[in-house]
């Protein structure tokens, strides 16, 4: 195979897997229209169209799904093996993909990152923040970050976190207007801080539980989002009770008096935040750093 064979078959690879000309041009280090070119030869040189294009999103054609199958597993072997190489002289290179939910990337990662640049200066975190359950292998992923018990079982889940409480909350304005709920029933008497589900775009029903008596309730208000600092604003502007974890920046406005728990004597707790990786007989070092950063293991207890 001759290096500009090698170099279009690259390219195609890269933008199918970002879906996107400008994210693999990017990650290519090429311009837009270097990388369309390129594209263009490989297409000519197979005598067929492999990706549909529109202003919007790019896919691969029925041929060039075929294409992409039978050459990406290669080309992953080949960055497997460059890394392991990497492994053995101690210096880690490449790049690490994570996809994880936006309270993991606050709490856990954002406040580990430059010590995982000090000890890894060549190694890229490629962090997508995503509150939906995505597929970590079709995206192409090295692992996600989930909360437990929404984990598939083929897959290695290390946890990173003790469980989750959650918290009711409201301003005092809020709640000097419009009282206090005393039981999650009373609840359809108060505007609340809907969440939408991004799996299938329905609203999260607010669970809630007390000696063994569990409640689910449909609440209604005048905002609905899937992120949650927008939930935790529109309550901390007094437009209604919100519903969130309370790591999640909320039990810092509870203690600043600025949020106001209530239904606390119905909370529940839900499982901490995992990460997890496909079941591969072997587990990149680079991952085994990166969840050994998050963990606050050595090398990084000390930075």
């Amino acid at each position: 195979m001759r290096g500009s064979d090698f170099a279009e078959l690259k390219a195609f690879v890269a933008v199918v897997e970002r879906q996107s000309f400008a994210r693999a041009a990017e990650h290519l280090g090429l311009s837009p229209s270097a990388l369309s070119q390129t594209i263009r030869q490989l297409e000519a040189r197979i005598g067929a169209r492999l990706l549909n294009r529109t202003t919007r999103s790019v896919a691969p054609t029925a041929s060039g799904e075929l294409l992409y199958k039978r050459i990406a597993p290669l080309f992953r072997e080949m960055a497997a093996a460059v890394a392991e190489a990497s492994e053995a002289t101690g210096q880690m290179k490449g790049t690490l993909r994570i996809n994880t939910l936006g309270i993991a990337a606050r709490t856990v990662i954002a406040p580990r990152l430059s010590r995982f640049h000090r000890v890894h200066p060549d190694v890229v975190l490629d962090i997508v923040v995503d509150d939906a359950l995505a597929d970590i292998v079709a995206g192409r992923f090295d692992a996600g970050i989930r909360v437990g018990g929404r984990l598939e079982k083929d897959m290695v889940a290390v946890r990173l976190t003790p469980d989750l409480d959650m918290v009711a909350v409201a301003s005092p304005d809020y709640l000097a207007r419009r009282g206090t709920p005393r039981s999650p029933a009373e609840l359809h008497d108060h505007a609340c801080i809907n969440w939408r589900l991004q799996m299938d775009g329905r609203h999260y029903r607010w669970e809630f539980r007390k000696r063994g008596q569990r409640l689910d309730v449909a609440v209604d208000g005048p905002v609905v989002t899937n992120h949650a600092d927008i939930g935790v604003a529109a309550a901390l502007n007094g437009l209604g009770i919100a519903y969130h974890f309370d790591k999640d920046g909320v039990g810092e406005l509870v203690a600043q008096g600025r949020l106001v728990q209530v239904l606390a004597d119905w909370s529940i707790s839900r499982p901490g935040l995992f990460l997890y990786y496909p079941n591969r007989q072997h587990r990149p070092a680079l991952l085994g750093s990166f969840i050994d950063c998050l963990l606050d293991r050595k090398p990084f207890d000390r930075l």
